[in-house]
């Protein structure tokens, strides 16, 4: 098989299982059938995105998040057509797994809450939204590119574990705020099929925000560091 098609078929897989899961961990929650809670939804997104950062970075570096490929793009480990590839399959898995769940888990016509759509909690104005979302997506590139782009990385060998670990402590801190996106692809399925696009170009600002930061940062302070 084409290895670019290889590439965004496991963007396109691993999305899908992170929105899959850990939307459908919230669609459970939803029904009252198991009060997994907060608690339960972190670890069912920590924990698949651990798993298919795991399987997929083999074949396309595992960025699985629209975040992650432009930090990618800025640092020149990846060039414009192939971050507009990723991105399309990226896009395509979440809606294709927001699409499924719609079919197969909700019984009865679902609530945008019900079928993960990130939206912010009573309180939450615009500007806590987007800070919020750029901070936890930094802390989650910042240990993308320390654990698995910096060649000179302590953790290589656990960098999935530490990626999911991230985005399990980030749900935990930020589900009840804002949804805790940070994953433009996470948020865009459930709004394309929910048809709720309530503030959803926050979800698309902050996150590559956040990205856009960490990886610079990342790469002209540490990397540069590492090779002098």
């Amino acid at each position: 098989m084409n290895e670019s098609v290889r590439k965004l078929a496991a963007e396109f897989i691993g999305v899908f299982f992170l929105v899959f899961i850990g939307t459908g961990a919230i669609a459970v929650d939803s029904s009252g059938q198991a009060g997994i809670g907060l608690l339960g939804v972190a670890f069912a997104f920590g924990l698949t995105l651990a798993i298919m950062v795991g399987v997929t970075a083999g074949v396309s570096g595992g960025h699985l998040n629209p975040a992650m490929t432009l930090g990618m793009l800025l640092t020149g480990n990846i060039d414009g057509k192939g971050a507009g590839s990723y991105i399309a399959a990226q896009l395509l898995g979440a809606s294709a797994a927001s699409l499924l769940l719609r079919n197969l888990v909700w019984m009865n016509p679902p609530s945008a809450a019900s079928m993960g759509v990130t939206l912010p909690s009573a309180g939450v104005g615009l500007g806590s939204l987007i800070g919020l979302e750029i901070i936890m997506t930094f802390m989650l590139v910042f240990v993308v590119f320390a654990v698995a782009v910096d060649p000179n990385s302590l953790f290589r060998k656990m960098g999935n574990l530490l990626i999911g670990l991230t985005v399990t402590v980030c749900a935990l801190f930020g589900g009840s705020l804002t949804g805790a996106s940070l994953n433009p692809a996470r948020s865009f399925g459930p709004a394309l099929i929910s048809g709720e696009w309530t503030l959803h170009w926050a979800y698309w600002l902050a996150p590559l925000a956040g990205g856009a930061l960490a990886s610079l940062l990342y790469s002209k302070i540490f990397l540069t560091e590492n090779k002098s």
